[in-house]
């Protein structure tokens, strides 16, 4: 290996611990096996079993009320046993349970079968994720947090690059059910990279875990607020599956190919521009990145409502992923930052509560809109532009109030 190369390989990978690496690897294989099939299943329960999007939306809106409960009691649990079990056990689980949806879904089993099947999912995952964001907190430097989730980032969405694009095309020729086997691979490549590679970051505290440990970060006042208006954001974060998939597919006439190439294209942006783009948010201060990646969600959803081809769609995801890799790693960063050391777990659990709320809940305000606005997609994506453009007023104002309470300190 030439010393040019290695200097650049020391540069990019060096950078960080291994255990970066090793998440990010972890992450990609996830949504990879996520956006392969679940993407679709909206339109599988719309089209071909027949339930209102209304319908559709209370059943991701369950699945996350339940998710919700399982980050708080993942988070307690990551910082009292460590976070390695967690990750391993959450690997395991899933190869099983995407196995369960491939044979309830391949032999039309009743409609409440395959929702339970997917609520299981939704609590496995939500269990682990509190433990995967501590674990970057635990090996990254303060001042390199926003890179490391932007790095994180990366790898999902090199995932979800590639998952909607092979999922879409799967989907033209193969029974949605054997969709789930591309998950099933995934999670069992994520467990033994978890097994093999990946080494513990926090070794637990001895402090029990219950309900009054878990809400005891609830007495922080700036990061309470802080949840609140993500929980807000997150109504329009929602969006962009369950509502984006039927909008394109069965109001604007696209294929689902098409509708898949619209996630590669948020993938690829987040790819292309993730990274350098969080150095630069590393230098700002907090509130900035997050009024604008707000801003920036309200324009992109509000010009659905003017699509008229598929290029102003792709213009649209554009304009919305914009948005998304200014706000995610800026967001977690900030929840990295207030977080203690013995609770960061608990304070990754509570930013995922307000975070499933809001992902589980913007499917049934879209599913609503949708039902309601049948013919006029401008008050659909008005709406849900004016919850974003909230938002942003919102983190306005925490930014002042949070620079009150460090002058003070």
């Amino acid at each position: 290996m030439s010393k040019a190369t290695e200097g650049l390989r020391q540069k990019v990978f060096g950078r960080f611990e291994a255990g970066i690496w090793a998440i990010t690897a972890i992450d990609l294989l996830y949504a990879a096996g996520f956006s392969i099939c679940l993407p679709f299943l909206s339109l599988y329960l719309y089209l071909e079993r027949g339930l209102s999007m209304t319908l559709v939306g209370m059943v991701i809106l369950a699945s996350g009320l339940c998710s919700a409960a399982t980050q708080l009691a993942g988070g307690g649990l990551s910082d009292r046993f460590g976070r390695r079990p967690l990750l391993l056990g959450g690997a395991g689980i899933r190869v099983f349970l995407y196995s369960g949806m491939a044979v309830l879904i391949g032999f039309s089993a009743p409609i409440w079968a395959i929702v339970a099947v997917y609520i299981a999912g939704r609590l496995v995952g939500a269990i682990a994720e509190p433990a995967t964001s501590a674990m970057v907190v635990d090996f990254s430097p303060k001042e390199r947090l926003t890179e490391a989730y932007g790095v994180l980032r990366v790898g999902r969405n090199v995932g979800w690059a590639a998952g909607p694009a092979v999922g879409g095309y799967l989907a033209t020729f193969l029974p949605y059910a054997w969709l789930f086997g591309a998950a099933v691979l995934a999670s069992a490549l994520a467990f033994c990279i978890i097994l093999l590679f990946l080494r513990e970051s926090f070794h637990g505290a001895t402090e029990q875990v219950n309900l009054r440990s878990i809400f005891s970060v609830a007495t922080d006042r700036t990061f309470l607020t802080f949840t609140g208006l993500v929980l807000l954001a997150f109504l329009v974060v929602g969006q962009h599956v369950s509502t984006l998939s039927v909008f394109t597919v069965d109001r604007l006439g696209f294929s689902t190919a098409h509708y898949g190439l619209l996630l590669t294209t948020n993938g690829l942006v987040v790819i292309l521009f993730q990274y350098p783009v969080a150095r630069w948010l590393s230098h700002l201060t907090k509130s900035l990145p997050l009024i604008l990646g707000c801003l920036l969600y309200g324009l992109g959803y509000l010009s659905l409502g003017w699509v008229g081809s598929f290029a102003w769609a792709v213009v649209a995801i554009v304009i919305i992923t914009a948005g998304e890799i200014i706000f995610f790693p800026t967001a977690l960063s900030v929840v990295g930052e207030l977080s203690p050391q013995d609770q960061r777990g608990r304070y990754m659990g509570f930013f995922g509560l307000s975070g499933a709320l809001g992902m589980s809940a913007g499917p049934l305000l879209g599913g609503i809109l949708l039902d309601a606005f049948p013919a006029d997609p401008r008050f659909i994506w008005g709406t849900i532009a004016f919850v974003a453009f909230a938002a942003a007023a919102g983190f306005h104002w925490w930014g002042k109030f949070k620079s009150r309470q460090d002058f003070g300190r």
